[in-house]
C-alpha cells in the first residue's frame, strides 16, 4: 500500500482507530512528520491534537542503544538494566540527560508559544507518527505519555516493518497499523509524497486543531454521549452495479456536502483536492472524494477520457450518497478539476440532478460542450492566470452558460497550481463560493 501523503495516511489510520470515540482521549503527533497524520486522527475522534516532544537517552559509545528517554517539563524514564549491563556512571547520564533535556526544552519553547501542553493524567494518550522504523522514538514517547499520567497508550502509525510489535513491546498498551508490507526498508518508499515537515507546519497544524481540552469534572452522560465534531470513514460508493473506493467526511449535522470530481491521471488521493476538502471541512462542509473509476477500468486509459462516461458514474454515486442517512438531507454541490469539472458539469446538466453549485478548478468545462446551457447550478471557474491555453478554453466555456457563473483566474498560477499560495487562493475560492450558493435547506437546491 502507498499513501498518497501524509493527509492520506492519516485519513486512513483515523478508520481504524473509530473504536476509540467518546473515551476521554488525546492525540499525540511525534514531531514533526507525525503531526500532519496526527491531526486527521483528532478530527475524526473529535480530540484535542498535542505533540509528545521526546529525545532518546543514547548510551554514549553506541548511541543508537537506548537507555531511558527525557520529555517536557524534566519527566524522564531509565532502564536501569541498560545502562547496569554498559556500566554507564552518574555523570555520563547526567551529560546525556542535559544535552538532550535541552534540545527538548527548546523545541518545547517554539511549539508552546501559543499553546499549552494537554495534560495527559488518567486520558488515553494516543502516540501518532508517520511510520515505525526502528521504533525508539515512538517507545520513548510511549514511555513518557505513561510518565506524564495517561492512563492508557496506544501507538497508531500508518505503516511499519513485519513484527513491529515485538519491537515496542509493554511500552503501549494497544497497537494500531494499517499497513505491515514485506520488504520494508524506510518509511518514505510507502508514501507518494514525502516531504520534511517543518515547524512552521506542525504550529500551524496545532492552531487549526485548537479545542478546549474536556475538564475532569464533565458529568458521565455529557463525556458518554458526546459525538465528535466531524466523522472521516472510508466508504464505498454505489454506481449502479459498480462498487468504488471514496472517503466520506461530515462535519456534525453538515447541511451541505461537495463532491469531488477529479481529473484524468489522479484519484481520491490526489493531495491538491485533499488540500481542498480540508479547507472545506474547516468551514463545516462535507466533502466526498472517490474514485470514478474501477482498477481494472483505470486500465483502458479510454475511459479515464470518457465524459459521458464519467458523468453518469457521478450522478450513480451522487444517488447513492443521497440514500445514506446522515446525507439524506443535504445540499450537493460538485467540485471538479481538469476533465473531472466537465464531468461534473455534464451531470449537473442532467434533468431533476438538484446539484446547488458548480466549482471548476484547472478545469475542461469546454469538454462538456454541447450540456453546458443546460447547467442551472451556480457555476464558478477557477483557473491559473499562467495556464493560457485552459484560461482561453474556459473563457469560450463561460460564454455558453446559462446559469450564474464567474471566472476567477489566480494570479502566478500554472495548470496544478503547484506554486506557494495558489492553491489556498483557489480553495479559499472554492469555498467562498459554496457557503454562498450551498444551501441550508435542501429543498432549495434543486
Amino acid at each position: 500500500m502507498v499513501f498518497a501523503d501524509r493527509d492520506d495516511a492519516g485519513r486512513r489510520l483515523a478508520a481504524r482507530l473509530g473504536h476509540l470515540r467518546g473515551e476521554p482521549v488525546v492525540v499525540l503527533g511525534l514531531p514533526r512528520g507525525g503531526v500532519p497524520v496526527a491531526a486527521w486522527v483528532a478530527r475524526a475522534l473529535g480530540a484535542p491534537l498535542d505533540v509528545i516532544i521526546v529525545r532518546k537517552l543514547g548510551v554514549p559509545f553506541q548511541p543508537e542503544l537506548g537507555m531511558g528517554a527525557v520529555g517536557e517539563n524534566g519527566v524522564q524514564v531509565l532502564n536501569p538494566e541498560v545502562m547496569r549491563d554498559c556500566g554507564i556512571s552518574q555523570d555520563e547520564l547526567a551529560a546525556v540527560q542535559a544535552r538532550e533535556q535541552a534540545a527538548v526544552d527548546a523545541r518545547a519553547a517554539r511549539y508552546r508559544a501559543r499553546q499549552p501542553r494537554q495534560p495527559l493524567a488518567g486520558r488515553v494518550a494516543v502516540v501518532v507518527d508517520d511510520g515505525i522504523a526502528t521504533g525508539s522514538t515512538a517507545r520513548a514517547a510511549c514511555q513518557i505519555a505513561r510518565a506524564q499520567g495517561a492512563g492508557r497508550v496506544v501507538l497508531a502509525v500508518p505503516v511499519a516493518p513485519p513484527g513491529w510489535q515485538a519491537r515496542i513491546g509493554a511500552d503501549a498498551d494497544e497497537l494500531v497499523c494499517v499497513d505491515t508490507p514485506r520488504g520494508f526498508v524506510a518509511i518514505g518508499q510507502y508514501y507518494a509524497r514525502f516531504p520534511q515537515v517543518s515547524d512552521d507546519e506542525v504550529i500551524a497544524c496545532l492552531e487549526r486543531a485548537a479545542t478546549p481540552p474536556p475538564t475532569a469534572q464533565a458529568g458521565a452522560s455529557q463525556s458518554a454521549a458526546a459525538d465528535p465534531p466531524s466523522r472521516d470513514e472510508e466508504v464505498e460508493p454505489e454506481a449502479g452495479v459498480v462498487r468504488l473506493e471514496g472517503y466520506l467526511t461530515l462535519p456534525e449535522g453538515a447541511p451541505e456536502i461537495v463532491v469531488f470530481v477529479h481529473g484524468s491521471g489522479s484519484s481520491r488521493h490526489s493531495p491538491r483536492n485533499r488540500h481542498v476538502a480540508a479547507v472545506l471541512n474547516d468551514a463545516d462542509l462535507g466533502t466526498l472524494l472517490f474514485d470514478l473509476l474501477t482498477p481494472e477500468e483505470e486500465l483502458d486509459r479510454a475511459n479515464v477520457f470518457d465524459i459521458g462516461l464519467l458523468a453518469g458514474r457521478l450522478a450513480g454515486v451522487t444517488r447513492w450518497l443521497r440514500a445514506q442517512p446522515r446525507a439524506a438531507q443535504a445540499a450537493v454541490g460538485y467540485f471538479g478539476a481538469s476533465t473531472g469539472a466537465a464531468a461534473a458539469l455534464r451531470a449537473a446538466a442532467e434533468p431533476g440532478a438538484g446539484i446547488a453549485a458548480v466549482v471548476s478548478r484547472g478545469g475542461r468545462p469546454d469538454l462538456a460542450r454541447p450540456r453546458l446551457t443546460a447547467v442551472t447550478a451556480p457555476t464558478l471557474l477557477i483557473v491559473g492566470g499562467h495556464d493560457e491555453v485552459v484560461l482561453d478554453l474556459n473563457r469560450r466555456a463561460q460564454a455558453e452558460l446559462r446559469c450564474e457563473n464567474d471566472l476567477a483566474v489566480v494570479p502566478g498560477a500554472t495548470h496544478l497550481f503547484e506554486e506557494p499560495g495558489t492553491l489556498d487562493a483557489a480553495a479559499g475560492l472554492a469555498r467562498d463560493w459554496f457557503l454562498s450558493h450551498l444551501p441550508h435547506d435542501p429543498a432549495l437546491a434543486g
